[in-house]
């Protein structure tokens, strides 16, 4: 438990965007169990939900996500228990990939190994310019493997293993041109970024992002032409459905879509 009443994630809807808050600020948001546990729960439901088009993660307090809660780890020593809250961050990071909807870091202060990760998972990100972020780890002799799954997929390979095998911090600007993140804005304009850009993919067909994401991720772990071969079926079924001929009828037109959705 936190000592608190209050809950360990905050979950607010507005046309079709589920803003997600974790919301330990005085552990600048470290993913005890239990906060894992809430957002795998968040994360379940926003999937059956229809009304929900977009996810945003967000952080309260100071700092957006400093990885896992050392203090728990190191109360509960084991084999059982590490294994246990490995397995259950890798199945939340599992479940925000195969989530058909896409979902958006908001990041401010610190993101910092495993909160790092959850920014590398995310399918984009928007960071403050006081942002920071590392995977350090290596510091305190616990090499940060399981983020390195998701940061060596979303920078390259040196950029990857600079933060892995250093540990240091970097700021926001260095976050945005590796890759890690999509945009950096001032501190002052940041709900304001995060919310345009969620608007933006909210108002596209439900179904066309849900096959787009699925797509994405699978095709990149394809060799090239399993690749093509896979994503020209997807094109093919996608031309198919309901979206996209009243897209393309829609452009042709030249007039707004009307998205079902199918």
């Amino acid at each position: 438990m936190d000592g608190t009443a209050q809950p360990l994630l905050i979950r607010h809807d507005n046309d079709g965007i589920a803003t997600l808050t974790m919301n330990r600020p005085e552990a600048r948001n470290a993913l005890s169990v239990g906060l894992m546990s809430a957002m795998q729960e968040a994360m379940d439901a926003v999937a059956q939900d229809r009304s929900v088009k977009v996810v945003v993660i967000a952080g309260a307090g100071p700092g957006f996500c400093a990885g896992h809660d050392l203090r728990e780890l190191r109360a509960n020593p084991g084999r059982e228990t590490y294994k246990a809250v490995f397995a259950q961050c890798s199945r939340l990071m599992v479940s925000i990939v195969k989530l058909p909807k896409p979902v958006i870091a908001r990041i401010h202060g610190v993101a910092t190994a495993a909160g790092c990760q959850l920014v590398a998972t995310c399918d984009l990100a928007v960071a403050s310019e006081a942002a920071r972020f590392a995977t350090p780890g290596v510091n305190i002799g616990l090499f940060c493997s399981t983020p390195m799954v998701a940061l060596s997929r979303a920078v390259g390979r040196k950029q990857a293993m600079e933060m892995l095998l250093t540990g240091e911090l970097i700021p926001a600007g260095e976050a945005h041109r590796i890759g890690l993140v999509n945009r950096v804005v001032p501190a002052a304009d940041l709900d304001e970024a995060v919310t345009a850009l969620a608007r933006q993919l909210a108002a596209k067909s439900p179904l066309t992002l849900a096959i787009g994401k699925e797509a994405f991720y699978r095709q990149a772990e394809l060799g090239l032409e399993q690749a093509y071969a896979f994503a020209s079926e997807v094109m093919t079924t996608n031309m198919l459905a309901r979206d996209a001929e009243e897209g393309i009828d829609a452009f042709l037109q030249k007039r707004p879509p009307e998205w079902q959705g199918r």
